[in-house]
């Protein structure tokens, strides 16, 4: 950029991260006045950005980034010859909808609910081995949640209390909700 434009026009740097404090790499990064993209860039490996060649003005400035859920700052000002700082504070979060979500629930054979189950949530890869992804407990309606980003997997869900075990496997791919139920091989008071 040459100095005398750099002199006539503004422009904002920052970071953009997500809740566990980690940058987000190749997010967008988007200068709007009246609805438009005036201007944009990429944020780097780390998550930093610089947006400059902005005329003074108030904008409002949209983040995006894949499997993010899009933000906006808004009224943002942009004074010539001033690079404004937003700092780290740009914060996405998860996309739900680019999500595997798995809700499950855990019963006795008697179809009582399982409070208090121990659950592992395991990754079966194609040559038969297994990675466990998450060990967690059902709530007490014997309730648990899991989730991963969207992609193929066969994923095994194993539960246990007291003497009771179950194990459950089952194949997701896209994003979206999986319901799956476990049954122990006990019944209450066992």
């Amino acid at each position: 950029m040459s100095p005398v434009y750099a002199q006539e026009t503004g422009g904002v740097k920052g970071k953009v991260r997500n809740i566990r404090d980690e940058g987000i790499a190749n997010a967008t990064v988007s200068a709007r006045q009246k609805g438009v993209d005036l201007r944009s860039a990429k944020t780097d490996a780390k998550g930093n950005f610089l947006l400059e060649g902005l005329d003074s003005g108030i904008y409002n400035l949209a983040f995006e980034a894949r499997g993010y859920s899009a933000a906006v700052q808004y009224n943002v000002e942009i004074k010539k010859g001033k690079i404004r700082d937003l700092g780290d504070r740009l914060i996405l979060m998860v996309d739900r909808s680019s999500r595997v979500i798995v809700r499950g629930s855990v019963f006795y054979k008697t179809g009582h609910s399982a409070g208090g189950a121990k659950v592992i949530i395991e990754r079966v890869n194609g040559d038969g081995s297994v990675k466990k992804l998450l060990e967690t407990g059902t709530d007490v309606m014997g309730e648990f949640t899991f989730s991963q980003p969207e992609g193929p997997a066969k994923l095994r869900i194993r539960a246990t209390l007291k003497d009771g075990k179950g194990v459950k496997e089952i194949d997701v791919d896209s994003a979206m909700v999986y319901r799956v139920a476990v049954a122990l091989d006990t019944e209450p008071g066992q």
